[in-house]
């Protein structure tokens, strides 16, 4: 099984949406294969279906000043910060070729972060009995959150590398109190190549998900679109 792959640039939130939303049109239609989208974004925080505008910290007037754009999303999930340094993935997947479960799906989310941690950084990673995400110790490194509609998904996952960790002061995330988040940078002591792990995030996701990457350029991706936009 095919995976279509898109490395893009650091792409603001909506734009990212819109174009999630488009592919998973055609997914369900069945005029794409599955596919992926791996990026940055600037410093943003979305809200899921679980909202609680409580667990945003910040002065909304004072986040505005700083060009942060808050936005109410339809993921599960409560409040989450994206920023430039962390790896966000989309993928636009057919549930019905990867056992057609929800639960299993969110589990082999977890389990490529737990894998590449391991396997590329000899780090120990695993799961919270209460918590959705991939933890080391008792800080998230990696934030889950998806949606199903018709069996096909959409938003994703966030995955710490080079955050900065600071910006986590604005909200409580995914409205947890009792645990803290890290990143790749603070455990390994340096910045990481993050182009590398961009490469790392689609091998593993490959190999959990049993199918072949193949690489696209936004070119391609924009051509993907075009069947969409002729329609």
């Amino acid at each position: 099984m095919e995976l279509l792959v898109a490395m893009l640039d650091e792409t603001d939130y909506l734009e990212a949406l819109d174009i999630q939303k488009r592919l998973l049109l055609l997914r369900q239609q069945n005029k794409v294969p599955d596919i992926m989208l791996l990026l940055q974004h600037p410093p943003t925080l979305t809200l899921g279906t679980r909202e609680n505008f409580a667990n945003i910290l910040m002065p909304e007037a004072e986040l505005a000043r700083q060009g942060v754009c808050i936005y109410k999303i339809n993921r599960g999930g409560d409040v989450t910060y994206h920023g430039p340094g962390q790896i966000v993935g989309y993928p636009i997947l057919n549930l019905n070729g990867h056992g057609k479960s929800v639960r299993v799906y969110v589990d082999k989310l977890e389990e490529i972060f737990i894998q590449l941690l391991r396997q590329e950084y000899s780090l120990t990673a695993g799961r919270d009995s209460k918590y959705t995400g991939v933890w080391v110790g008792g800080e998230k490194i990696a934030a889950i959150g998806c949606s199903v509609k018709r069996w096909v998904t959409m938003h994703g996952f966030a995955f710490n590398v080079n955050t900065d960790l600071n910006h986590f002061r604005w909200i409580n995330p995914c409205g947890i109190t009792d645990r803290g988040v890290t990143s790749l940078q603070k455990i390994l002591g340096q910045p990481v190549d993050i182009e590398k792990t961009y490469r790392q995030v689609a091998e593993h996701f490959c190999l959990v998900f049993n199918c072949k990457p193949k690489l696209i350029n936004l070119q391609k991706l924009q051509g993907i679109l075009g069947v969409q936009n002729h329609e």
